[in-house]
C-alpha cells in the first residue's frame, strides 16, 4: 500500500489511490455498531428462550433419572446450544466478510461464550450418563462396599 508522505493512513486500492478519500473496502463504524446492536437485540431473547427451555426440560429429567438408574445421554441441550453457536458464527462471518470488524468481533466473542456453554452442557450430560463406578471392597471383589459405621465396626 502506498503511503502519502504527510499522512499516516495508507491509500487503499478501492478508491483509486486518491488521497483524502476514505476507502470503499472498509465498513462504516456507525453502521457496524448499529448492526451489532440489532444482532444483539435478536440474539439475547433467543438465548434466554433457549436457556429457559433447556432448564424447564431438564427439570423433568431429574425425576426420571432417579427411577431409571443410569440414563442415556440427552443430546437435546447439546444440539440446541451448538446450533445457536453455529448461527452466531455464521453471523460473525457475514459481518467480517462485509468489512464490519467491530460487529464481527462482538459476534465472535458471543460465539466463544456460547461454545463454553455448549461444552459445559456436554460435560454435564456425559457425567450424568457415565457415573463413576462404586468402589469395591478389597476382600470381596466385585461386591460394592457398604458404608462403614464407626460404632458397629469396633
Amino acid at each position: 500500500m502506498p503511503f502519502e508522505p504527510s499522512s499516516r493512513t495508507p491509500r487503499m486500492p478501492g478508491n483509486g489511490c486518491q488521497p483524502g478519500q476514505p476507502s470503499d473496502s472498509r465498513g462504516d463504524g456507525f453502521a457496524g455498531g448499529c448492526l451489532t446492536l440489532i444482532a444483539l437485540l435478536i440474539e439475547i431473547p433467543v438465548a434466554f428462550l433457549l436457556v429457559g427451555t433447556l432448564v424447564i426440560s431438564g427439570l423433568g429429567h431429574a425425576d426420571a433419572d432417579e427411577r431409571a438408574g443410569t440414563p442415556p445421554m440427552d443430546w437435546v441441550p447439546i444440539l440446541w446450544l451448538s446450533g445457536f453457536t453455529l448461527a452466531v458464527l455464521v453471523i460473525a462471518g457475514i459481518f467480517l466478510y462485509f468489512a464490519h470488524p467491530f460487529a464481527g468481533a462482538v459476534q465472535l466473542l458471543i460465539a466463544a461464550i456460547a461454545l463454553i456453554f455448549t461444552i459445559t452442557a456436554w460435560h454435564e450430560q456425559y457425567e450424568r450418563a457415565h457415573p463413576p463406578p462404586l468402589p469395591t471392597c478389597p476382600t470381596r471383589a466385585g461386591v460394592p462396599c457398604a458404608p462403614s459405621n464407626p460404632v458397629t465396626d469396633q
